[in-house]
């Protein structure tokens, strides 16, 4: 694989899937006759992906995964960089694509969660209000590793180690969320499609998901609004506003599997 022409891909998808196992294992054995590198996770819930690769072969599976009607309309988020930063392909199928353990938090069971846009949330971000009028509150759902390396400005930073904590580390703050236009927002969405669902059904009735996430707001607007970079699931550690890496990929770099289901780097801050 030839420095400088590797392409780095983020996707998931929340759709039923009856056999798991036999898609994990269709997955596996394209993304190995393509030489990709990354984490692919299966469950009864959806798929969610994180590949690097030579271009060409990137959209060899992206198109060969579109194939199948489920996948035809998945979102994929890019970004370049020097060398892949992977150390091999993982398929792993497991209970949920994100664990969060709420049944009333289930994608499958309830329509998508109200959306705000990356252009919109920017204009709310510097008018400091959504389009009603109400004040602005946004809620990072990531983890505190993560939001170490960077979050929105004035976002509320909860202080959890598993997306699984977030309910109740939440419930602290009803008071001051009180009839706030919550956007909740996380790396690429994944997280938000089912915490935005808790939050509507449990108190917070104007939460929104940022659509996208913070990657797709890097790629649209840039880093308007936004201190530091974004913390990712790979040797890159971080992104900054320009999907750059901002923190190498060191040769002794120690993974380690993380409560949210995929393999990540240990950080450095």
């Amino acid at each position: 694989m030839n420095a400088g022409h590797i392409e780095n891909i983020a996707a998931y998808r929340f759709v039923p899937i009856d056999d798991p196992d036999a898609l994990a294992a269709r997955v596996r054995e394209r993304a190995e006759s393509l030489e990709l590198r990354g984490t692919v996770l299966v469950a009864p819930e959806g798929l969610n992906l994180f590949l690097a690769g030579p271009l060409a072969n990137i959209e060899a599976f992206v198109s060969s995964l579109r194939e199948d009607a489920r996948f035809a309309e998945i979102e994929v988020k890019r970004s370049r960089s020097e060398a892949v930063p992977f150390a091999k392909l993982k398929v792993k199928t497991k209970r949920e694509i994100i664990a969060f353990r709420r049944e009333d938090a289930s994608p499958l069971d309830a329509p998508r969660a109200p959306v705000v846009s990356s252009s919109a949330l920017r204009r709310w971000i510097a008018q400091g209000h959504d389009d009603d009028g109400r004040r602005l509150a946004l809620v990072d759902t990531r983890n505190r590793e993560e939001t170490a390396y960077g979050s929105f400005d004035d976002a509320l930073l909860l202080p959890i180690d598993n997306f699984t904590e977030l309910p109740a580390a939440l419930d602290a703050h009803r008071d001051a969320l009180a009839g706030a236009a919550v956007v909740g927002f996380c790396t690429g969405g994944i997280r938000c499609e089912k915490a935005v669902l808790w939050m509507r059904a449990n108190g917070f009735p104007h939460a929104l998901q940022l659509d996208g996430g913070i990657l797709g707001y890097f790629e649209r607007e840039g880093g308007a609004g936004y201190r530091g970079d974004c913390f990712v699931f790979d040797d890159r550690v971080a992104l900054d506003p320009a999907l750059r890496p901002t923190y190498g990929m060191p040769a002794d770099a120690q993974n380690r599997t993380s409560t949210d289901g995929v393999d990540r780097p240990q950080p450095r801050v």
